[in-house]
């Protein structure tokens, strides 16, 4: 398992260098070594716009695939993705939030979107701890569909009482996801989150496995399920959540990557989050490539990466399912 992995990590390195040098200047194509040199626009287009994007591009599809990766296996749900627990609703509704009526500046819309994604995780622990319907795992999956919806709901009233000619225009593009506007600074301002969350995921990769059983068989074994979970939990909502307030919502990441890694590692979470993390970067970073090259307009990346995802999607389903490990 290691050497496929290594091979993986090997091919995140290439993309990364292929996208480093793919873009439309000074011509539709790729900068030569010799032209970045002697060109000092085409060294500030490299390291001041092309790469906290592509950077930027690299830890979304890191961070939505691991995510994605451990909610389907602490849910035992292949269908469950990154934001379902009243995350990227709430990350919506803040953006619009703040759009209508803060004023919409950067720095404001990415906080505002960051804060209620947190909150949309905060209203569905609160309300899966109230409900009296089945075990823990079914009333937070439960609470998570109702805290989505009531964010949903204020969505619409917020689309409803936008200004159609600025502020829709504005709310309908952050929905759609991109990374044209990513700075350094901007990069630099999530990235604590990001790396605090991806390193517990891995540290703990392990213990995914054990927690994936149900609750008597995980309690049998020594593990303080509930509390483990939670921390998995939350250290997969933290950098999806700093990085859905920067580059809106990007959909099919973190349900399609997981499924492609568990059917080349199988569910052994030690092998298949890693693969997770180094497949979703791939496909993040490719997506984003055609998103700024493939028209002399940029293109959203949330729609490559839904079109994209469900082709993998309708070919995952065509395949033949996975023999028990």
């Amino acid at each position: 398992m290691k050497r496929p992995l290594a091979l993986l990590a090997i091919a995140l390195l290439l993309v990364f260098l292929f996208s480093a040098l793919l873009g439309r200047y000074p011509a539709p194509g790729f900068l030569t070594f010799d032209r970045l040199a002697s060109d000092d626009l085409a060294q500030r287009l490299l390291f001041n716009l092309r790469l906290p994007r592509l950077v930027t591009a690299l830890l979304l599809g890191m961070t939505l695939s691991a995510a994605g990766m451990v909610f389907q296996l602490l849910f035992s749900n292949p269908l469950v993705e990154p934001g379902f627990l009243g995350v990227s609703q709430g990350a919506a509704f803040g953006a619009a939030f703040s759009i209508v009526l803060l004023g919409g500046s950067a720095l404001v819309t990415q906080s505002s979107a960051a804060l209620f994604a947190l909150g949309g995780l905060f209203l569905s622990y609160l309300l899966a701890r109230r409900l009296r319907y089945g075990g823990w795992v079914l009333r937070l999956v439960l609470a998570g569909i109702a805290v989505s919806a009531f964010f949903s709901a204020g969505l619409g009233l917020l689309k409803y009482l936008a200004d159609p000619l600025t502020q829709l225009p504005e709310i309908t593009f952050w929905l759609l996801g991109g990374l044209a506007s990513l700075t350094w600074s901007k990069l630099l301002s999530i990235l604590p989150a990001v790396l605090i969350g991806l390193t517990v995921l891995i540290l703990y990769r392990w213990r995914l496995n054990i927690l994936a059983l149900d609750e008597q068989t995980a309690f049998s074994l020594g593990v303080a399920a509930g509390r483990e979970r939670l921390l998995l939990i939350f250290a997969a909502v933290l950098p999806t959540a700093a990085l859905i307030s920067v580059s809106g919502m990007v959909g099919w990441v973190g349900l399609i990557i997981p499924h492609i890694a568990r059917r080349l590692f199988r569910a052994d979470a030690r092998y298949s989050l890693p693969a997770a993390i180094l497949l979703g970067g791939i496909f993040t970073m490719l997506c984003d490539d055609l998103a700024r090259t493939l028209l002399a307009g940029e293109i959203p990346l949330g729609i490559l990466t839904s079109l994209f995802g469900a082709l993998i999607f309708i070919a995952l389903l065509s395949l033949k399912p996975l023999r028990p490990h």
